[in-house]
């Protein structure tokens, strides 16, 4: 039996029929179009790999060193000095602050030296005018005060009864008890002799007036030398003032000064109206509080409105610290219910500096929200072994406004 050909049979296969044929043809077609659509199975190609080279010399190597050794020993050095960096900072702070008075001084031909100490005289003489009549003041007050409350005790234990309308008999015979074993178990008489003791002492000590700030100045010396070295450097900052912008401007390339200048002048000006705002804000304050005290025929008007001028540099609690001498004489004087009624001239007068002059003066002057304000001060007294906290609550609102000059610019930038 011989072999069959293969091709042979196959051909005889096609010849078979030509619709056969057509079939197969559309077959292969079809099994051709879905390997193209089918995804390929092969592993993708290895991309090649760009190689770089890095040599480093022992130069590079040494120079790195030391700027990290560099960087360590600034920081250190910083961290060590950071209580003569802020006298040096303060210095600035109180340049900056008189500098636009200084500039109107020299306008009328005032040398810049005499213009800064004008200034300094005319804010010592305030100071020590409130401070050597303050004195007195509260001395009278706190014993008058412990004499008030020693004779009230002695009228209501002499006969004590207390008679709350719509009130039950009852409650008020019960209430009247509760009063008078309280007032003979505090020993009342012990703490008004105590107040009327200090006031006494504070009182004889006020009597020689410059012994007395010779005696507080010698207790708080280091704050008196603090507070002059500032002023020193405050008066030299402003005297040589071009030529220390000069010297800072030197350390910046040519291309960044332009943007140095600009950001400079800025913070020039935003503290320079942060400054006329608290001063106006201050003479504001002070003006109202004379007047109110003028009508009410307050002793000691011209003094109580100075401390309040001069509280109102001290965000959210100056207001109040001007309030208790006042309340305290007006308690002295007229009773509980005058001291009440000066008490709500007080708040009136903090009412419309929160709603009237705050916004229309500082908000325009620095650009500040209250929430901004108010978180800044909360910062500027976290920093207790830095910086005392009234200190930090005074300079929080200008530093702020300087941080927010540069995060406006960011901003504008990335928008």
């Amino acid at each position: 039996m011989s072999k069959k050909n293969p091709a042979k049979a196959f051909t005889s296969f096609q010849i078979l029929s030509s619709k056969a044929q057509g079939l197969l043809r559309k077959a292969r077609a079809a099994a051709a179009v879905n390997s193209a659509k089918a995804p390929s199975a092969k592993l993708p190609l290895k991309t090649p790999k760009e190689s770089i080279l890095v040599h480093i010399s022992v130069r590079s190597v040494v120079k790195a060193a030391f700027a990290v050794l560099a960087v360590a020993a600034g920081t250190w050095v910083l961290f060590h000095l950071r209580d003569k960096i802020l006298l040096l900072l303060l210095g600035v702070f109180v340049a900056v602050v008189i500098d636009p008075g200084v500039t109107a001084m020299e306008r009328f031909r005032i040398p810049r030296g005499i213009a800064v100490l004008i200034h300094y005289v005319i804010v010592l003489l305030l100071v020590l005018f409130l401070f050597l009549s303050l004195i007195p003041i509260i001395a009278t007050q706190l014993q008058q005060i412990a004499f008030f409350i020693s004779s009230e005790v002695n009228v209501f234990l002499a006969d004590p009864l207390i008679a709350l309308p719509l009130v039950s008999d009852d409650t008020n015979a019960r209430l009247t008890l509760l009063v008078q074993n309280a007032l003979q178990e505090l020993a009342i008489y012990q703490f008004t002799d105590a107040l009327q003791s200090f006031g006494q002492n504070l009182a004889t000590a006020a009597q020689g007036s410059l012994r007395f700030v010779a005696q507080l100045a010698g207790s708080v010396a280091s704050f008196f030398v603090t507070l002059l070295v500032v002023l020193v450097l405050g008066f030299f900052l402003q005297l040589e003032k071009e030529r220390i912008i000069r010297w800072v401007r030197s350390f910046f390339p040519r291309s960044m000064l332009p943007y140095i200048d600009a950001k400079a002048e800025a913070i020039h000006v935003k503290i320079g109206q942060w400054a006329r705002g608290e001063a106006l804000l201050m003479f504001s304050i002070f003006s109202l509080t004379l007047l109110a005290l003028v009508i009410l025929r307050m002793p000691y008007a011209l003094t109580l409105a100075v401390l309040a001028g001069f509280c109102e540099f001290i965000p959210a609690i100056g207001p109040l610290l001007a309030a208790i001498p006042a309340v305290l004489i007006a308690l002295t004087q007229q009773g509980f219910v005058w001291a009440a009624v000066v008490m709500g001239v007080y708040y009136v007068i903090q009412w419309c500096e929160n709603n009237l002059l705050v916004p229309l003066i500082m908000k325009r002057a620095v650009g500040l929200s209250p929430i901004a304000i108010l978180f800044a001060m909360m910062v500027g007294v976290s920093f207790g072994n830095t910086i005392h906290p009234v200190l930090g609550i005074m300079l929080a609102i200008p530093l702020t406004t300087i941080i927010a000059i540069f995060l406006r610019d960011i901003t504008e930038r990335n928008s």
